[in-house]
């Protein structure tokens, strides 16, 4: 009962760890948006500074679930949970990556004039941003019917992706000499679009541990 115990409350910190670090990370993408927006340089520069807080608890929470299987020697269901959460920190960090893309994206942009106002990539965003708030609540809850909603929402992100894309490309012959903030816009758009597939994944890695079967919700 003890080792039960010892192993429940290590499982517990693991698990505290992987959502600080994911809340973490939606601050970072929420922010970033708002420093494109805003074309402010210095919170720009704030948050690929501060993308390293996110990288050293995905080295802590790495370091935690090593020392958990070895000191624990857990199998079935409870080697799932930890395996997982491995999973999870690593489809998180990637998330972070894309909020300091689109920080950098801002800088190269700089105080130039946007070439139209700012008004569906933040759409886009907070499609993406629901996604990630579900596909963590499934995690939680290790609800499978929410992870499989998750994946309903991905189509429509693609979808905005695809739109938002071609629209911007169709600019360039229109202001040629802001090719390079169009190219930048539509790397955001590239980097919101993989937010959502990491979303996707995590929402995967949930059905997996409640059921120990892989599950494609992109097929």
């Amino acid at each position: 009962m003890i080792t039960r115990l010892n192993f429940d409350s290590n499982l517990k910190q693991l698990k505290d760890m992987l959502m600080e670090m994911a809340h973490k990370s939606e601050h970072a993408i929420k922010e970033s948006i708002n420093t494109l927006i805003n074309q402010d340089i210095e919170k720009a520069n704030e948050i690929i500074k501060n993308d390293t807080i996110i990288d050293e608890l995905e080295h802590e929470i790495n370091n935690k679930a090593i020392i958990l299987i070895a000191k624990e020697s857990p199998v079935a269901r409870d080697l799932r949970k930890i395996v997982v959460a491995l999973k999870i920190s690593s489809e998180v960090e990637r998330i972070a990556d894309n909020a300091v893309n689109i920080a950098k994206s801002t800088l190269h942009i700089g105080k130039e004039k946007h070439i139209k106002e700012i008004v569906d990539i933040p759409k886009m965003m907070d499609l993406a941003l629901d996604m990630l708030s579900d596909s963590l609540k499934a995690f939680l809850s290790e609800d499978v019917d929410l992870a499989k909603e998750c994946a309903k929402k991905d189509d429509k992100v693609d979808e905005m992706y695809g739109t938002l894309v071609k629209e911007l490309l169709g600019y360039i012959q229109k202001y040629p000499a802001q090719t390079n903030q169009i190219t930048q816009l539509a790397f955001v758009c590239r980097y919101i679009e993989r937010i959502a597939d990491h979303s996707t994944n995590i929402a995967e890695h949930v059905i997996y541990l409640v059921t120990g079967e892989r599950f494609d919700l992109n097929a």
